[in-house]
């Protein structure tokens, strides 16, 4: 194990977010809007993404640099064919303690089995409402909740758990329906987790008046189902814990707008062409996939990761104002969330 490295406020590298494609099934308003990416929107071509030999390289220099967790993300990671050929070789990597992927679960119920198999842990699913008109107008009208819903249910029953699921909150789209996903899966081990709407990207026309805060989705669900706080379950952990007082489960809210945790990021993300991104909000990444077709040991791998984690001040989020949305970033379905 080589030694950890801390970036410039103190923070180690703990969490690799790893984007495998940059293609979805879906087009939801925060994240890949339908009316920019439409038929002709051209994503990378095959021979640009980094195939599973290459991540996995990329994972294992991560991981003596300290990383522990490896999440898969996309665009939809499900898209990317023979997923569990990567998971395989993720999983057996010394050191990794969690890997995990983040799906909209289109396809999960027919994949479950398998990625389970391979070595994957659990899941995070993304579902923006149980409201079927508004899931429809929040996904760019391109599924509806049956196939989802199946994908939570396989996921569940081939043990990839606990269940996670990820509620980005809009003002004026999905906010009236967020006590009913916190009803529906109360009382059960699946954990909701509401997001505040955040400015990732340039093309999601995010707006201040458009964030729901973590106080009001509080307020919201607490009105009918009161809540208390609990402590994180470890370092760094960007969801903050509620608890149902009659003991029926929890919520977490991730407020990156109104309450920044940048103080405690742990979080690297690994584009599908190999730029290795230090910030969600970043407007550009490391290239690793030139190191890698150029031939550098594994060694020269992890010193590169060492070098730029140790140069990072990222914090954005504790300096965004009403004008910082307008600088240049990275898009959501490039980095994976």
């Amino acid at each position: 194990m080589n030694a950890a490295p801390k970036d410039q406020l103190g923070r180690p590298m703990r969490d690799l977010r790893i984007s495998v494609t940059d293609r979805c099934n879906f087009r939801c308003s925060y994240c890949m809007p339908a009316e920019i990416f439409g038929e002709s929107y051209k994503f990378l071509p095959k021979p640009d993404i980094l195939t599973f030999e290459e991540i996995e390289r990329i994972a294992r220099a991560a991981v003596r640099c300290g990383v522990t967790k490896l999440r898969l993300t996309g665009g939809e990671p499900l898209l990317r064919t023979d997923l569990a050929r990567l998971i395989e070789r993720l999983a057996p990597i010394e050191g990794v303690k969690d890997l995990s992927l983040t799906t909209n679960a289109y396809l999960l119920a027919g994949l479950a089995g398998s990625l389970k198999d391979a070595g994957l842990q659990r899941v995070t699913v993304s579902l923006d409402s149980l409201d079927e008109p508004t899931f429809k107008t929040m996904n760019g009208r391109r599924a509806g909740l049956a196939p989802v819903l199946a994908g939570i249910e396989a996921a569940e029953r081939v043990g990839l758990s606990p269940v996670k699921i990820n509620c980005v909150v809009k003002r004026g789209v999905n906010d009236h329906t967020i006590v009913d996903l916190a009803r529906h899966f109360r009382g059960t081990d699946t954990i909701v987790r509401f997001i505040e709407f955040m400015d990732v990207g340039n093309l999601n026309g995010w707006r201040l008046d458009d964030v729901v805060s973590q106080k009001e989705i509080l307020a919201s669900i607490g009105a009918e189902f009161p809540l208390i706080p609990v402590p994180p379950n470890y370092a760094g952990e960007v969801a903050t814990r509620h608890r149902y007082t009659d003991g029926k489960g929890e919520i977490g809210v991730i407020a990156s707008v109104t309450k920044p945790f940048c103080g405690a990021c742990s979080r690297a993300r690994l584009s599908p062409e190999g730029k290795l991104v230090t910030c969600l909000f970043a407007s550009d990444g490391f290239d690793m996939r030139a190191l890698v077709r150029d031939g550098k040991t594994d060694d020269e791998l992890t010193q590169a990761i060492q070098k730029l984690w140790g140069a990072r001040v990222d914090r954005y989020s504790e300096q965004r104002t009403g004008q910082t949305p307008g600088t240049r970033k990275l898009e959501m379905y490039h980095l994976g969330g």
